[in-house]
């Protein structure tokens, strides 16, 4: 699989390896023995950066990426959702996706949808909370499923499937003329808002779950 370096407007892809050696402006990176720590350094003491990446093995070893919430970030009053929000439309979004191959046995045994093969690459994603299109489709996500966050808990995921589909299919070039398009795995993050209310009926019997995708164009 061969990466077409073209930029993209509000998102770039960048290979962990080519990440970890020359990290983008805001970031530096520590190697100790076999563990590497990305340091996501502050501007004038204003971070401008989102971090939601778990710690992550790869060929050269562990991945650790200081001061990241996560893939799942957890909320429990306004004020945490609040800031939450502020932070998804300012700052710039960095995730972990991995592209796949399609397991089509397995699928077609499961009926489940898309089952993963081999890992052929992982990336790091970062979208621009900041840019008009991409901030646009965030607050209305965010209107559309935490209306009422105050008194329910939810579960929101942000699904970027579809702009990394698009942006494969400018950037991502197969090696082999036979090899199927990468799927990708871990496309989203997931924000969890935790109310404390006695009867919160909707999330026990799994009603409040929601979910929305962002898109390039």
């Amino acid at each position: 699989m061969t990466i077409n370096k073209l930029p993209h407007s509000g998102m770039t892809v960048t290979e962990v390896g080519e990440f970890l050696r020359n990290p983008p402006a805001g970031f530096s990176v520590e190697t100790l023995g076999s563990c590497y720590r990305v340091h996501n350094n502050n501007n004038n003491n204003k971070e401008e950066s989102l971090v939601l990446i778990d710690d992550l093995e790869s060929c050269g070893g562990t991945v650790v990426f200081q001061k990241s919430l996560g893939r799942k970030v957890k909320m429990h009053n306004l004020w945490e959702y609040t800031s939450m929000r502020k932070s998804l439309l300012s700052k710039r979004i960095y995730l972990l996706v991995s592209a796949c191959r399609e397991n089509f046995s397995t699928a077609n045994k499961s009926g489940a949808g898309v089952a993963y093969g081999a890992v052929l690459e992982q990336y790091v994603v970062s979208i621009d909370g900041n840019n008009p299109f991409i901030k646009w489709q965030m607050e209305r996500g965010l209107d559309w499923t935490i209306s009422s966050v105050a008194g329910e808990s939810y579960r929101v995921e942000i699904d970027l499937t579809e702009a990394l589909e698009s942006w494969a299919a400018k950037n991502v070039t197969t090696d082999a003329p036979m090899e199927a398009k990468p799927v990708w795995r871990d496309a989203s993050f997931t924000l969890k808002y935790y109310s404390d209310a006695l009867f919160d009926f909707p999330h026990w019997f799994g009603f409040s779950k929601r979910k929305f995708k962002l898109r390039l164009t």
